[in-house]
């Protein structure tokens, strides 16, 4: 387990919401120095160091980046190094006792033990599916980016963040996420196999109405074509959304740089709006 230090530029897209200074724990995955972490304690990063319980330091490069699932892949120039057993997360089951590893200081490390309280779909504000997600009462003890292991030591998640608002939780994005598209994160950088998923940039959230609009990304798509806070989203190329998981749905049956129509409730009056979609990935490129 290392500890994740990253410095963003201010002019990065992303340092106005996530800031410009992080911390983050990696795991390594490999001897040769391959470091899997979660991508936005990561995202636009000019100087990422990584430190190691025994002292050391070392300069971090981004290997790949998956923008949809949360995923980062990070390489230092070290050999030898001791690295994670890899498991599958399809070896656990609701109610398994796991254990999360995490990093809260370059040379401290701490423990949290619990039980998977769940496993399946996940869903998110941020324009985020998993079809899997493993949540824990192990809630991650340090920053993001930490393991979660099975009680025999194999890695089966990567946590992405805790849960306070449910309980006291965590969410681990499973393992396999990397391992079944490692030839494509070492040889491309990112996932090439998936179709790329049209991106607006707004933050949602569901009511009995419908979906909500709670939040843009500065300049994003979404504000740039002037969806507002507030707003309740009514349909999707005219097709009625009544869950925020139907209209993320929707909204990735279209690729980045297509048109798409909202129908939009504000002021009780309802409007629609044509939004170019873009890339997730290409907007929050490395600068």
């Amino acid at each position: 387990m290392v500890h994740v230090h990253t410095e963003v530029p201010a002019e990065h897209p992303s340092a106005r919401i996530l800031g410009e200074e992080r911390f983050g724990s990696g795991t390594v995955i490999d001897p040769s120095g391959l470091i899997l972490t979660v991508n936005y304690v990561v995202m636009g990063g000019e100087n990422i160091q990584v430190s190691f319980v025994q002292g050391r330091r070392a300069k971090a490069e981004i290997v790949a980046q998956d923008f949809d699932v949360g995923l980062a892949l990070l390489k230092v120039k070290r050999q030898g190094l001791q690295a994670a057993e890899g498991g599958a997360s399809e070896e656990i089951e609701c109610g398994d006792p796991v254990f999360v590893l995490a990093s809260t200081q370059p040379q401290e490390r701490r423990v949290s033990g619990g039980f998977v309280t769940y496993l399946g779909e996940f869903e998110a504000y941020w324009e985020y599916l998993l079809d899997r997600g493993i949540v824990s009462s192990a809630f991650n003890p340090g920053f993001g980016g930490g393991a979660l292991f099975t009680l025999a030591g194999r890695m089966v998640g990567v946590v992405s963040l805790n849960l306070n608002e449910i309980a006291r939780n965590s969410l681990a994005i499973p393992i396999e996420h990397y391992s079944a598209n490692q030839e494509e994160f070492l040889r491309y950088g990112r996932v090439v196999s998936r179709p790329k998923r049209a991106w607006l940039g707004f933050f949602a959230y569901s009511l009995e109405e419908g979906v909500v609009v709670a939040g843009l990304v500065p300049e994003g798509p979404a504000e740039r074509s002037g969806l507002r806070e507030g707003d309740l989203i009514v349909s999707v190329d005219q097709e009625e959304v009544s869950s925020r998981k139907g209209l993320y749905l929707s909204l990735w049956r279209h690729g980045p740089g297509e048109k798409i129509l909202l129908e939009i409730l504000r002021d009780r009056e309802l409007k629609r709006m044509e939004i170019l979609t873009a890339d997730r990935a290409n907007f929050y490129k490395q600068r």
